[in-house]
């Protein structure tokens, strides 16, 4: 994808969904955010904010929080204290409002989580037609629409088995975007693929990206992050040690942290 930052920015902000950066009103708002696992403290006053339209990504090294702190968003993990807002609202506790909160926040997962039993279409389609309440034949159409937006819908049919790695999670993103999300989550979503797969998701997230979605991604894949993100959130040992744009955290990393976690991915 050749074109530059700038015409990223401006196609997001003329795209059909009608989502502009709004800096007045985040989308997704981390306030003094604590976690622990037992005696280890893996977010330390986490403080974020994501506005809509906005691509934000989160790097760092293994161990750092990035995951956890991504999938408390959803509260697929609980946080100890601090508050978590999506859209001004608090994230609920239990319960079908967090059901609800969880069909507005699409999640793709390292691992695909296909249901191995149903066809690649029955994947897309089964929560909009659960939780949603849509129409059979209304689900089918919107599925194969997103099918052909992530370039499988020659595979409708097959099982997950049949699909190359790259395939089934390109579908799992057709998947979270069925619900027709306010944000999309990855958590890196290319590092359970061969190397010749990972290109073909990222350009399906990089397309999205252009058109306006509000995307929160963990990743270790640092062209993508260049290419892709408004900001980048740089975490280590439970902390935001950084944000800024690419450019920023790129060329002129501000901490000794940053200068030693990209001298090291940088170099080869």
């Amino acid at each position: 994808m050749s074109e530059t930052k700038e015409t990223t920015m401006k196609t997001r902000e003329n795209s059909a969904s009608g989502l502009t950066v709004d800096e007045n009103h985040p989308l997704v708002e981390l306030s003094h955010v604590e976690k622990h696992f037992g005696k280890l403290h893996v977010l330390k006053d986490i403080n974020l904010k994501v506005n809509k339209g906005e691509v934000l990504v989160v790097v760092g090294p293994s161990g750092s929080g990035k995951s956890t702190m991504c999938r408390t968003i959803n509260r697929l993990e609980t946080i100890d204290s601090g508050t978590i807002r999506i859209d001004g609202q608090p994230l609920p506790q239990e319960g079908k409002e967090l059901a609800n909160l969880r069909a507005e926040v699409g999640m793709v997962f390292q691992q695909f989580n296909l249901f191995a039993n149903k066809t690649i279409l029955q994947n897309v389609t089964l929560a909009p037609v659960k939780v949603r309440h849509m129409d059979k034949k209304d689900a089918d159409d919107l599925g194969m629409d997103l099918l052909a937006r992530v370039g499988v819908e020659s595979q409708a049919n097959k099982m997950p088995s049949q699909l190359s790695g790259g395939q089934q999670q390109r579908v799992a993103i057709a998947r979270a975007l069925a619900m027709q999300p306010k944000i999309m989550l990855f958590d890196e979503p290319t590092s359970a693929l061969d190397p010749e797969m990972v290109n073909e998701v990222l350009d399906v997230m990089i397309k999205l990206a252009s058109e306006g979605m509000t995307m929160i991604c963990v990743t270790h894949e640092m062209g993508f992050a260049r290419k892709a993100a408004d900001h980048i959130v740089f975490m280590a040992d439970g902390q935001i040690l950084e944000k800024g744009t690419p450019d920023e955290f790129f060329d002129h990393p501000k901490t000794e942290r940053a200068k030693d976690f990209l001298s090291k991915i940088l170099t080869h």
